[in-house]
């Protein structure tokens, strides 16, 4: 049976790298950029459905 590579026990991992991978990992939080450009978004989709009808 072959061994695990070196360094990637989470024991072994920098904490900085363990913080990293807690916080991007599955259900991560939404970027700030994302949140401002999905309500960007939505105001453009208002602005034109406004000029249209």
């Amino acid at each position: 049976m072959a061994a695990d590579p070196r360094g990637t026990d989470p024991d072994d991992r920098d904490p900085r790298e363990r913080g990293l991978m807690r916080r991007s990992g599955a259900g991560g939080a939404m970027s700030p950029w994302l949140i401002i450009g999905g309500i960007a978004l939505i105001g453009l989709v208002v602005y034109v459905l406004s000029a249209l009808f």
